[in-house]
């Protein structure tokens, strides 16, 4: 069975609440995320909310990288979504589980666009 795109869902629970409310620190961990698995970065938007927490998104041409912080709560949910390229989704994952410092990671993996037959582009 053959797939368009692989979706990671994160719970990024126990993290360093610090972390979650930075966010330069956010926007620059999912950059730096990107750059390092060779994702090819194509837009961007962050904003913090008042009195906390952080909401973000890159847009990367293989998809996206997004994330969503409760420093409150020493929690983060992330979102991977790659199609069709050779960007690592699951190596993805472990750099934001280090750089939130999650002591209580949760993946879920959504393989999206199921087809049958083989996919071509």
């Amino acid at each position: 069975m053959n797939v368009l795109g692989l979706h990671l869902l994160l719970e990024l629970k126990e993290c360093n609440p610090a972390l979650l409310d930075d966010l330069e620190y956010i926007r620059e961990a999912l950059f730096q995320t990107a750059q390092q698995l060779g994702a090819h970065v194509v837009g961007e938007s962050f904003h913090r909310f008042a009195p906390q927490g952080v909401t973000g998104i890159l847009s990367i041409a293989e998809s996206h990288i997004s994330i969503h912080t409760w420093p409150e709560f020493n929690y983060a949910a992330a979102d991977i979504f790659t199609c069709g390229s050779s960007f690592r989704p699951s190596e993805a994952a472990e750099l934001l589980i280090q750089r939130f410092e999650s002591q209580a990671p949760q993946l879920t993996e959504v393989r999206r666009g199921l087809f049958t037959e083989a996919v071509t582009h």
